[in-house]
């Protein structure tokens, strides 16, 4: 294996290039862009013609043994206290979104501040996020009014005030029912 070739992950359905060799680590930057590390053994190259020749049952089991051997022993446990964090928060205050915000009338803010939590929004039903924060602020109300008209037209959510204490009155925390079948 050697950079640039494509290679697929043996329990992953990932499909990524090799950007780096350091010993029998592999790292390889998927078609997403994320950067991911395997072990030599853990990965295929595509295309190979070693992969045509025939597998007898003990190289499977040396196979399965070696991948054995690579296990995580336990998961860290969770407290009960992280496992409600949300995982993830959008922050719509204007400054945080664009630079140029003194430049925009009120109508382009709002427009900008809706597609991003649109767009957002998009990215953690794909991603089967199940909770996001939107934190809108305080203000005249019409962000948090236009977040609640965009939430409506979405089957399999859910929204409602987000923890006081942590953001206030200006944030609405979204849960994604996460069982539906795509």
């Amino acid at each position: 294996m050697k950079i640039g070739d494509k290679v697929s992950a043996l329990d992953d359905a990932i499909d990524a290039v090799i950007t780096g060799v350091d010993g029998k680590i592999i790292t390889v930057r998927t078609d997403d862009g994320f950067e991911m590390h395997y072990a030599q053994n853990e990965l295929v190259v595509i295309g190979d013609l070693t992969l045509e020749k025939e597998i007898n049952s003990e190289d499977i089991s040396r196979a399965i043994s070696q991948k054995e051997e690579h296990k995580p022993k336990k998961a860290p446990k969770v407290k009960p206290k992280d496992r409600n964090l949300p995982p993830m928060e959008v922050d719509l205050h204007i400054h945080q979104l664009t630079n140029q915000y003194k430049s925009l009338s009120n109508y382009d803010m709002l427009s900008l501040q809706i597609d991003t939590a649109k767009r957002q929004l998009e990215f953690a039903i794909q991603k089967r996020i199940p909770k996001v924060v939107f934190i809108h602020g305080v203000g005249e109300g019409v962000l948090r009014a236009e977040l609640e008209y965009l939430f409506n037209r979405y089957d399999g959510l859910k929204y409602y005030e987000a923890n006081f204490q942590k953001y206030g009155r200006g944030a609405l925390e979204v849960y994604i029912f996460q069982n539906k079948k795509d």
